[in-house]
């Protein structure tokens, strides 16, 4: 029976409209035999719970480039609790200054990658957080 793949939803929160480094890593999941799904721009934490829970997905990568970090995270992570999303691994990437991530980390954030990452260093920690060999 082949392996499950790892499920993963790639949203860009906020106001936020570029989504180029969206597009690179989803790419690189894939590539690394993932599925991925890409929820677009402008998408709210209520959005991006509902399409996370309808996909039944094992991770959330967010990148969020507009600063709103320090609202939308926190607000995505409560609206998963309240789904009984709990095992969902949360990512987040982007321009995150340095001040911030304690209270993300404090939020529930399991992982934080600052611009400059290599998609390699993701795809590891993915694997490794959900103790899968790829």
């Amino acid at each position: 029976m082949p392996e499950k793949k790892i499920r993963v939803l790639i949203a860009k929160p906020g106001l936020d409209g570029h989504d180029r480094g969206a597009k690179v890593i989803a790419r690189a999941l894939r590539d690394a035999g993932m599925e991925v799904i890409y929820t677009g721009l402008r998408q709210t934490p209520e959005m991006i719970a509902s399409a996370a829970a309808q996909e039944d997905v094992d991770v959330i990568g967010l990148l969020i480039l507009s600063g709103a970090h320090n609202t939308l995270c926190p607000q995505l992570m409560k609206l998963l609790r309240e789904k009984g999303m709990d095992d969902v691994t949360v990512l987040v990437g982007g321009i995150i200054p340095e001040a911030d991530i304690p209270a993300l980390k404090q939020a529930g954030i399991a992982g934080i990658f600052l611009p400059g990452t290599s998609t390699q260093d993701i795809v590891d920690f993915i694997h490794k957080r959900l103790a899968v060999s790829p």
